[in-house]
């Protein structure tokens, strides 16, 4: 193979399986640590009285700080301040943040009546994520640069090529390996981001494929887990250990990233449900004891289904009339549960305990 240069279309990324040793002792030993806090992050959510509950709210989570970094920023506040209320989404980063959202939903949806991971679902993703109905790239001249504008990779040019290295990474992915598959699907990562297949949104694609593969491989039956923060933090990080393995076949390095990502995200995951479901608690214990005649169970739910909520939700699920559901919303904000917000001439209500649990990085 020719010497990698990174002004030239990298037309030789080899294909999956790679030939060096992936299964080193310091991977393997990572991966019975990292696979220990997936399967309690895992055993916790499928314990969970309504596991659904809080999926809107993690995959947002998900969607902000995956779109993060991509240097499209909104804060928590914004964000679901804009979800809940009625009007139009003027905000270009909350309506990328959102995309990405559709686009995991998508993703799951399309898993469940067909459990592979195909290129025409990448494709799918990608035209959710950037609301347009482009494809593969067929124009060459595709560069990534760094802030100082060097070009630091040429991904794969001219469509039948990446193609043909995306049939190598759906056969790699949906096939059985005898491989580990969270080692799996570090390889599979690193491939979909140098393969590079699209002209934009790439690195959301390989995020949400991450989630999806988690799900496919029976790792995390509800893949709520927010991946894309531990990116954030350690981004810099990132981008050198994929150029490590691209530039010098540095694997094992790489694989050790992915594998740290999936054990901090899965502690700090089990973390935060945790205070949630000690919150959710809390919470209903307090306005059974001060407001019996608002207390329910339902109620409680809606309130931290989200953090803002509004009479429109409660009355949907059916827990009173709309005078109804107005004077219970009133009184849980005069006893200090929630805090109401005028969003042009509509009342929203925010649950300010979810939304600090939610903030604390």
């Amino acid at each position: 193979m020719s010497k990698f240069d990174r002004k030239i279309p990298y037309n030789d990324l080899p294909l999956l399986p790679p030939k060096a040793d992936i299964e080193t002792k310091s991977i393997l030993r990572k991966t019975i640590s990292a696979g220990r806090a997936l399967a309690q992050l895992n055993g916790t959510l499928l314990n969970l009285p309504n596991p659904t509950l809080f999926l809107d709210t993690i995959y947002l989570q998900e969607a902000k700080a995956s779109s993060e970094v991509e240097n499209i920023i909104t804060t928590n506040d914004e964000l679901y301040k804009s979800l809940v209320a009625d009007r139009k989404i003027e905000n270009s980063a909350i309506k990328e943040v959102l995309s990405y959202k559709e686009a995991l939903w998508l993703g799951l949806e399309q898993l469940k009546k067909k459990p592979f991971i195909t290129t025409n679902l990448c494709v799918s993703i990608v035209q959710c994520i950037k609301q347009h109905t482009a494809s593969i790239r067929n124009t060459p001249g595709t560069t990534l640069s760094n802030t100082k504008g060097e070009v630091i990779y040429t991904p794969p040019s001219g469509e039948k090529v990446i193609r043909e290295k995306l049939v190598n990474l759906e056969t790699f992915i949906n096939e059985s390996e005898n491989i580990d598959p969270l080692i799996k699907m570090a390889l599979m990562h690193y491939q979909f981001e140098a393969i590079h297949p699209f002209s934009d949104g790439n690195g959301r694609t390989g995020r949400i494929l991450l989630l999806l593969y988690l799900k496919l491989s029976g790792l995390l039956n509800t893949p709520a887990i927010y991946l894309s923060e531990y990116i954030i933090k350690h981004k810099a990080d990132y981008y050198q250990k994929l150029r490590g393995v691209t530039e010098n076949n540095k694997w094992e390095s790489y694989i050790l990233y992915m594998l740290d990502m999936i054990e901090e995200t899965s502690s700090k995951g089990l973390e935060r449900l945790n205070k949630i479901t000690t919150t959710i608690a809390t919470t209903a214990n307090e306005i059974k004891t001060k407001l019996p005649k608002v207390y329910s169970k339902d109620l409680v739910e809606i309130l931290f289904r989200l953090p803002y909520t509004k009479r429109r939700h409660l009355i949907d699920e059916h827990i009173g009339n709309p005078k109804t559901v107005g004077n219970y919303l009133q009184t849980l904000e005069e006893n200090g549960f929630l805090k109401s917000v005028k969003v042009g001439k509509e009342k929203l209500y925010l649950n300010q305990r979810l939304l600090k649990i939610l903030e604390e990085k």
